[in-house]
């Protein structure tokens, strides 16, 4: 198991993680990450933003996770596209992902947000073992309409 910077090679593979795990549980309408453009060159998106970055879990030469941290708003970063193969959840795998990325987070940003779903019931315990504390309300220039909780976690040392 390897987690690393994402790389071209990786847009399919992550492309297809992301959508079949959003059309496994209902979620491939619009107002989701299902229909985000960059979705079909993700290493471009991350790697011409600037502090900007996706990850990636590589097992035996197949992505099965991977996450995201982009520029929101201000010095408020957004956690995004957070997946873990359905083949190998509850491994821990998450965590590794939720580590790599709120480290980066909290070298750049003071604070992280993220948007998710209420059916996502696991989703939403691992956001709040994350000490990320939920919203009434999107933060004003959210893009995913179908989502309905909203987190942000204070992640500067300052």
């Amino acid at each position: 198991m390897e987690i690393r910077e994402i790389t071209k090679k990786d847009n399919l593979g992550v492309k297809e993680l992301i959508q079949s795990s959003l059309k496994e549980l209902g979620f491939d309408k619009p107002g989701t990450a299902y229909y985000d453009p960059e979705l079909n060159d993700l290493t471009y998106f991350y790697h011409s933003t600037p502090k900007a970055m996706y990850w990636v879990i590589e097992v035996e030469s197949k992505i099965v996770g991977g996450v995201g941290i982009a520029p929101f708003k201000d010095n408020v970063c957004e956690l995004q596209k957070l997946y873990v193969s359905p083949k190998i959840q509850g491994k821990g795998l998450a965590r590794l992902l939720m580590d790599q990325a709120l480290t980066f987070a909290s070298e750049h940003y003071e604070a992280c947000y993220l948007e998710t779903h209420s059916d996502l019931d696991a989703a939403c315990k691992l956001y709040e073992k994350y000490d990320f504390e939920s919203l009434s309300k999107p933060i004003e220039g959210s893009e995913h309409s179908a989502m309905d909780k909203w987190y942000l976690k204070r992640v500067s040392q300052n």
